[in-house]
């Protein structure tokens, strides 16, 4: 039997998605770690952002950063406020000559529905990172 669109075999459904910008990776990290750029991507925080801490943002999005490794990568915990759920978010920012690779992964999403919505949600996220860099730059 075929699964359904990004449904694997035991971690539920997931979504990903790449984007590569004329931008040098320390610029795209510094920005993406900015306030400015957090409340993009992840939401204007309530609480801190540090490795081994729990964080919720304004619009109750909540979870617990699992690993942190400045100018590569970030995964965590993240459920948004209607969910029952926590998915797993993992942001990588991968370096080329001369341009930057963008990539959010999310893995354990309850259904084809919530990865549509996600799916949604980050195409629009990256919209504005990468709208707002060109802006800065």
């Amino acid at each position: 039997m075929e699964r359904p669109v990004g449904q694997t075999k035991d971690m539920g459904f997931q979504f990903g998605l790449r984007k590569t910008v004329p931008f040098s990776a320390n610029f795209v990290w510094e920005f993406l770690f900015s306030e400015a750029g957090l409340n993009i991507w992840l939401g204007e925080l309530q609480t801190s952002f540090k490795i081994g801490q729990p964080y919720i943002t304004k619009s109750g999005i909540e979870g617990f950063i699992r690993v942190f490794r400045p100018y590569s990568h970030v995964r965590l915990n993240w459920k948004k406020k209607h969910w029952n759920n926590y998915s797993t978010l993992q942001l990588r920012v991968i370096e080329h000559p001369q341009k930057t690779t963008i990539s959010f992964h999310q893995e354990k999403l309850f259904n084809s529905e919530q990865r549509s919505e996600m799916k949604i949600y980050w195409n629009d996220v990256m919209d504005k990172i990468t709208e707002t860099m060109e802006n800065r730059k």
